[in-house]
């Protein structure tokens, strides 16, 4: 073996992901997706956040347990889904793009929400005028 192959062979032995957000695979996508906004229809974006800019380092270690605790979670839980997570997770940027997504997720449901509150307030607003004029 000559000194050109085994270094051809060697040249991506150490390589790195580039720095940045990952981009993930379609079903990768769909699988961080429902995750996000279970996430943030329970109201817990903030927590999440917390925890993952704290365990980002762990991610891949947290992706290979997701992995060997499959069998187990794949009797409560879809077991593609999970699977398409667990290897979304080994990417580097993944913890990324997990809190890009949860923060525009959450921007949208304030946006929804203030949205509810104005279109409600009127009504409210001419109950109350009604029941006082009752009175």
């Amino acid at each position: 073996m000559s000194w050109q192959t085994i270094k051809q062979k060697l040249s991506h032995a150490f390589a790195v992901e580039p720095p940045g957000a990952a981009e993930p695979t379609e079903p990768e996508r769909a699988a961080v997706e429902r995750v996000c906004r279970e996430v943030v229809r329970r109201h817990l974006t903030t927590p999440a956040l917390a925890f993952l800019q704290m365990s980002q380092p762990l991610n891949y270690l947290a992706s290979q347990a997701m992995h060997f605790f499959l069998p187990i979670v794949s009797a409560v839980v879809d077991t593609e889904g999970a699977r398409h997570f667990a290897e979304f997770l080994e990417h580097r940027g993944s913890i990324e793009y997990i809190c890009r997504r949860l923060e525009a997720l959450e921007d949208e449901a304030k946006v929804r929400e203030r949205q509810d509150t104005a279109r409600l307030e009127p009504d409210a607003l001419n109950h109350g005028d009604t029941e006082t004029r009752r009175k």
